[in-house]
């Protein structure tokens, strides 16, 4: 099973980060993960949470409705991390068929993709890409920097 190292599901959570121009979020309904999947406006979405990765398609999608984003958001930023990662010793070169990637849902066009197994042994975390506001247009922008956060709360602390 690709899906599992020493008995242990891999378990990983995407989450989108909503930012005002100062480049913080603003609140706590900013953050979009497991815990909290839709900001206010329900703009964000976070479809829901697959804890071992096993079935076919995207084990987890974060929607956006990029006409529907409040004023006040310049950006999203858009991570991945490995839930529980230290105390079960895991980390993306560990896993085989991982990837995150980007699509256009009214084109099913696919904008970007990274393999997450091939090129971040020893990352557990990735900031993975971010749209932003210029000129009161959305424009996108590939980032693919992993990091060796361990935690949603630690990935969350760059954006407070």
């Amino acid at each position: 099973d690709t899906n599992r190292f020493d008995g242990a599901d891999f378990d990983l959570d995407a989450s989108a980060f909503m930012l005002t121009s100062n480049g913080k979020v603003k609140d706590e309904n900013h953050f979009i993960f497991y815990n909290n999947p839709d900001d206010l406006a329900k703009s964000v979405h976070y479809t829901g949470d697959n804890r071992t990765g096993g079935g076919d398609g995207d084990d987890e999608q974060i929607t956006v409705d990029l006409a529907n984003i409040t004023n006040k958001v310049e950006k999203i930023v858009f991570v991945v991390n490995i839930y529980d990662c230290i105390s079960r010793k895991q980390d993306f070169g560990l896993i085989k068929n991982a990837y995150i990637r980007l699509v256009d849902e009214s084109t099913g066009k696919e904008i970007c993709k990274y393999n997450l197994s091939d090129d971040y042994a020893g990352k557990t975390a990735m900031v993975f890409a971010e749209v932003y506001k210029k000129d009161g247009e959305w424009k996108f922008n590939a980032i693919g920097q992993g990091t060796n956060d361990s935690s949603i709360s630690e990935l969350t602390r760059r954006y407070k």
